[in-house]
């Protein structure tokens, strides 16, 4: 039940990528049966295929995190496994544990060609730095000194600095959960939910009607 979930909400936000391991292997009746995990991968493919996944380019990997079989090496008292494998259009990849499996996740392409999207989580007010914006940054890339534009209320201003981990970036690009210090802009004047965006580069703007997954 609560695996389906999972494999449901991982589809639905837009996760590509899945690997299966299959835990407690140790437990079975008895211990690391072949023939139960051959059940658990035949069901759990079947529902995974039905909510989208292509169960050919899914790793399964029998493992118990208990004892570390198959974690971080090959184990010994699983002979049977031979091996996952997956096929996908990017190619190949195989391996006999769960750290080569993650090994072999393709990284996703990080949208910086794309007009700066930062929608703000957060403002907050800082003890000599002044107001300071913190969202992450969804497409395009964010640095110092770039004019933005805060959507709806259509505020422009200077970015005077960008902080991630109390570290300054010299650009912050997809993914990152950044701070940014704000020129002459009070805390009052933002709020959460505003976008932030390039006003020189297809800022921000309403639309009449969207197109979203619910």
């Amino acid at each position: 039940g609560q695996t389906r979930e999972h494999a449901l909400l991982a589809f639905t936000l837009g996760v590509k990528q899945l690997i299966v391991g299959v835990n407690k292997m140790d437990s079975t009746e008895p211990p690391y049966n072949e023939s139960r995990f051959e059940e658990i991968k035949k069901e759990v493919s079947s529902y995974i295929k039905k909510i989208g996944y292509n169960p050919a380019a899914v790793a399964f990997v029998p493992i118990s995190g208990w004892h570390g079989d198959n974690m971080l090496e090959a184990s010994t008292k699983m002979p049977w496994f031979k091996g996952w494998n997956v096929e996908r259009k990017e190619g190949k990849a195989e391996g006999k544990c769960l750290i080569e499996a993650l090994d072999a996740i393709l990284p996703p392409a990080r949208p910086t060609d794309k007009a700066l999207r930062l929608p703000l989580q957060d403002v907050y007010k800082i003890g000599g730095i002044g107001t300071v914006p913190v969202g992450r940054v969804e497409t395009g890339i964010l640095k110092p000194g770039t004019i933005v534009v805060f959507a709806p209320a259509n505020i422009t201003t200077e970015v005077k600095s960008v902080e991630m981990h109390h570290e300054a970036l010299q650009e912050a690009v997809p993914g990152d959960n950044v701070g940014f210090n704000v020129k002459n802009v009070s805390v009052k004047e933002l709020r959460r939910g505003y976008v932030a965006g390039d006003s020189k580069n297809n800022p921000p703007k309403g639309a009449a009607d969207f197109t979203a997954q619910v």
